[in-house]
């Protein structure tokens, strides 16, 4: 291998660029948690929907995409995957018709849950060069960005 392989690529200004270092460190926690819940057909975006229902059974769409930072045009498509699949149910309100409240199944909840402890695994992986207080601390700073 040449010396000039070796050599770390100078990255200019991308090395003082927050963006950059968040874009990277995605990249690094996507394909690790693809890998680790692949075979249960679970994104980071549909176990985030899955588990903000969890904790808000009959959230409207419009608060769940709110509450997951998606467009409600994203939500639609993702609520009707894993609508298919037998996970959750959407229920007419009985207030306005415009909303349609969402709850999770008994099939979504068991799903969840084996879910959550692949998660929990991933999460260490992906944290365990961090102390529990600078975990802590990256959480809080990354709620500052862009806030």
């Amino acid at each position: 291998m040449p010396k000039s392989a070796r050599k770390p690529v100078d990255l200019g200004v991308l090395e003082g660029f927050v963006g950059f270092h968040l874009r990277v460190a995605q990249i690094q926690v996507f394909r690790d948690f693809e890998q680790a819940l692949a075979e249960q057909g679970v994104t980071p975006a549909s176990f985030s929907v899955l588990e903000v229902l969890r904790a808000n059974p009959g959230a409207t769409q419009s608060r769940l995409a709110h509450a997951v930072h998606l467009d409600r045009s994203s939500v639609v498509p993702l609520l009707d995957k894993l609508e298919q699949r037998g996970l959750l149910q959407r229920r007419a309100s009985t207030t306005d018709r415009r909303n349609n409240h969402i709850v999770l199944t008994a099939t979504g909840l068991e799903l969840l849950a084996s879910a959550t402890a692949r998660v929990r695994e991933h999460e260490k992986r992906m944290t365990r060069r961090m102390s529990a207080a600078q975990k802590k601390s990256l959480i809080g700073l990354l709620g500052k960005v862009g806030g």
